[in-house]
């Protein structure tokens, strides 16, 4: 079960105040359309659809087949003639350079979640712990990536500051190892839990990143003012794209009073002048914000007020994390032109919550964003293709008893294995799957 959307198959349109309209073609679905609805207002009509079908058509003109709407040539012979032949063999060198054209693949999954059952499961006989369980699943679609993010949900503060779960998180240095050995390019700290041991923890964290993987992108923690006003930029085949990470706040504990800049939180001013800095250094700017209301399946008043603000900046891609389930994908766009994708919220990465009862079942389900980046049509860099692919949190007791799994190759026997089973009766494949076709609006 694998979403996947060609941008501009369906002309997309939302206005922020109260209606948000996103519609996209599932690839090898001819003529279905993805709507999310909630608190939507739909407005798709018959001329939308055909303005992109002539714009298709446009495009593939513009590949050089010299063709006009009669089917002769612009010198005017047939298609069977020397000139036909030509132009066709021109169409068909445009059509290579264009699947030649550089592209870039962007992935990412959300909340690490280290709760005491999931760190327990990395605990090894021999002492120490090794996490690389949690995502052998899922490993080759990370490593395959050009770029691959992971939202960390918990500091890696080291077990100097003790290995602990809800309320007040902390993880061993060797989570950090397995987010290495899993592939992830960008590590995203800025989480309402990167303070739960205070500025220890973040100096320990970040210490532990430079020292040991110095070529891994470590965002939303910083050892000093002049790092945090850096933006990370990734360059690859002359495409630059810009990533910045805040979050919405730290569970009421205060930043250091001498380390103020210690987590980038969402503060209009300074999201701003980031945003403008990184459109001045990289030509595509992703935004991954900590936002939203924990296990609520639709975005709150806060996540459309920050979606407004990054779209009036320009932002191209947003990718939000921190209410423990999946969200909705949509494009939204405004009266200036700006266009955005934005993923509400790809849920947990994994988790193992000591809660039960209804809707504990919601907390397993997450999705790993896929975005192709590329040159299109007029030559600006832009989202080429997009999709999720729906994850389910694996659960049993032991050593490396805890693993994510493609909710492709998860089977109807795995789910009934799962030991959240015990906390929420409604867990099943099938669940998963209403959920991920029920939020991401999937017509089969």
């Amino acid at each position: 079960m694998n979403f996947k959307k060609q941008k501009n198959t369906i002309l997309i349109r939302a206005v922020l105040t109260g209606t948000i309209l996103a519609g996209v073609l599932l690839s090898g679905c001819d003529s279905k359309t993805v709507v999310s609805d909630f608190d939507v207002k739909i407005n798709e009509t018959e001329e939308s659809t055909s303005s992109v079908a002539e714009s298709d058509s446009r495009d593939y003109a513009e590949l050089g087949t010299g063709e006009s709407e009669t089917g002769e040539s612009e010198t005017g012979e047939s298609e069977t003639g020397e000139s036909g032949t030509a132009e066709s063999e021109a169409a068909e060198t445009a059509v290579a350079e264009k699947h030649t054209a550089p592209e870039i693949s962007l992935v990412m999954v959300g909340d690490i979640l280290l709760h005491t059952p999931v760190a327990k499961s990395g605990m090894q006989e021999e002492g120490g712990y090794n996490f690389d369980e949690l995502f052998v699943n899922v490993k080759e679609e990370i490593e395959e990536a050009d770029l691959a993010l992971v939202n960390q949900e918990v500091i890696i503060g080291g077990e100097e500051l003790a290995v602990t779960g809800y309320p007040s998180f902390n993880a061993p240095y060797e989570l950090g190892d397995a987010l290495v050995n899993a592939g992830f390019d960008v590590v995203l700290h800025a989480t309402n839990h990167t303070l739960d041991k205070g500025k220890k923890g973040v100096t320990n964290c970040l210490s532990f990143w430079e020292n040991t993987y110095p070529s891994i992108a470590v965002l939303g923690i910083n050892e000093s003012k002049q790092t945090q006003d850096e933006v990370y930029i990734y360059e690859q085949d002359g495409i630059r794209i810009a990533v910045l990470n805040y979050t919405y706040g730290t569970n009421g504990i205060p930043l250091p009073d001498d380390m103020p800049y210690a987590v980038n939180l969402l503060e209009e001013d300074k999201v701003t002048a980031d945003i403008q800095q990184a459109k001045e250094q990289a030509n595509f700017v992703v935004v991954c914000p900590h936002w939203g209301t924990e296990y609520q399946l639709t975005a709150d008043d806060m996540q459309k007020k920050w979606t407004r603000i990054f779209l009036e900046n320009g932002v191209d891609l947003v990718i939000g994390t921190h209410p423990h389930v999946i969200e909705p994908i949509e494009w939204v766009s405004d009266e200036k032109g700006n266009e955005m994708l934005v993923y509400y919220s790809l849920g947990n990465f994994v988790n193992w919550t000591s809660s039960s009862g209804e809707g504990i079942a919601n907390r397993m389900v997450g999705g790993m964003a896929q975005i192709t980046i590329g040159l299109d049509a007029q030559g600006e860099v832009s989202i080429l293709e997009y999709g999720v692919e729906p994850l389910v949190s694996h659960l049993t007791e032991g050593i490396n008893g805890v693993t994510t799994y493609l909710l492709s190759d998860y089977t109807k026997e795995l789910a009934e294995e799962n030991a959240i089973v015990q906390q929420d009766s409604a867990f099943n494949k099938e669940y998963c799957e209403r959920l991920c076709e029920m939020v991401w609006k999937i017509e089969e």
